[in-house]
């Protein structure tokens, strides 16, 4: 899944959680939320495929663990019973929601990484560097059915509805003054 199956997906269920579950709704900071959303390969994809790809060669690696999760979870309960503050929970929120979409559980060395050693699985790509971020670029609009394309049109769906969404209350809040 690529950056607008991850935003959109994500927004879209904590939006619907908010709209099922009223009192969850002013507890969701939508920015961190949506930061979180993006977390795992902001920290991974630079790393991993752009700047140490010879050493690394992945782009799931310290921010695709369950380890790294647990680790922004607690940090949010932390903050939340230190300052009753929920942005760290919405970060982690996000960030737990990325790898669900992504399914790493299926490579469990990443995954669970460093409970099945530390090293981390090398990609079998012919492309690295800013060669892989370009055809990233082009895979994600690329008119097939496979499970990348659909996330990314359902994801720029959820989010440009929850743009017009937005758009519409602030020009009704604008009109009324």
């Amino acid at each position: 899944m690529l950056l607008f199956g991850h935003l959109g997906i994500t927004l879209g269920i904590f939006i619907g959680l908010g709209i099922i579950i009223p009192r969850l709704k002013p507890a969701i900071d939508l920015r961190y939320l949506a930061l979180g959303a993006i977390l795992p390969d902001l920290i991974d994809k630079p790393i991993g495929k752009v700047i140490f790809e010879s050493v690394f060669s992945n782009g799931r690696m310290i921010g695709h663990t369950l380890l790294f999760n647990c680790f922004l979870v607690l940090a949010g309960i932390y903050l939340y019973q230190k300052r009753k503050d929920t942005r760290a929970l919405a970060l982690a929120s996000g960030s737990f929601f990325h790898i669900l979409e992504d399914q790493v559980w299926g490579r469990p060395q990443a995954f669970l990484w460093p409970l099945l050693g530390w090293s981390f699985p090398k990609d079998n790509i012919d492309y690295t560097g800013l060669e892989y971020l370009i055809k990233m670029l082009e895979s994600s609009f690329k008119p097939e059915f496979s499970q990348t394309f659909i996330s990314e049109i359902l994801g720029m769906g959820i989010i440009a509805i929850f743009a017009g969404s937005w758009i519409k209350k602030r020009l009704s809040k604008y009109s009324s003054e």
